[in-house]
């Protein structure tokens, strides 16, 4: 199975170094030295990771046979793809690979649906299910265990307890504010 790992931003410096978008949650695995990795466009790769560091906060790499800035600027958006075993997985047994995640039905605990996951986001602060709705719209959620309380692979879901207000339709929160709105002004009314 082919993962996408990391997308290839900006040329740090003018040895061929490049910033890299982290999008695993094991860049010490999946992006370190000696990987070799698939690219999209297939046409920049495969490439080696010959060096990796963390710079202020964000991940350099260099591959072999990329020297200078310009080589780096040519492989700027491009995405690095790792093969991974479908059976692999994680050492701890509450963390999940982003395959084994993907597509997964999100829904209430008390059942009604709030749609699929199409992606997640992996920030510094953590991570986020990129969850699209029945109705096409896209909602965010982070993925935290006050928030997921279930991730269940054999049924193909992750069961949410959102608090109020992060997947409400805007259209029913601006509805019920208008509501309240409408319903203070009839309080001052009558109290004048």
């Amino acid at each position: 199975m082919q993962l996408v790992v990391g997308r290839i931003g900006r040329a740090h410096g003018i040895k061929g170094e490049v910033t890299v978008e982290v999008r695993t949650d094991e860049p010490e695995l999946r992006l370190g030295p000696g990987a070799r990795l698939a690219t999209d466009p297939a046409s920049t790769g495969p490439l080696t990771i010959e060096t990796g560091r963390v710079h202020s906060g964000r991940l350099m790499l260099r591959f072999e046979g990329v020297r200078d800035r310009t080589g780096a600027e040519a492989l700027r958006n491009t995405l690095l793809i790792a093969e991974v075993d479908p059976e692999e997985l994680p050492e701890e047994e509450d963390e999940f690979y982003d395959h084994q995640l993907m597509d997964l039905d999100v829904v209430m605990a008390d059942g009604t649906e709030v749609g699929r996951i199409t992606e997640i986001s992996h920030l510094p602060s953590q991570d986020l299910f990129i969850v699209e709705r029945p109705d096409g719209s896209e909602v965010m959620i982070p993925f935290v265990e006050e928030i997921v309380t279930e991730i269940d692979l054999e049924e193909q879901k992750a069961v949410i307890d959102p608090p109020p207000g992060l997947i409400d339709d805007r259209a029913e929160i601006a509805s019920s504010r208008d509501e309240e709105e409408g319903e203070a002004r009839e309080e001052g009314d009558g109290s004048a």
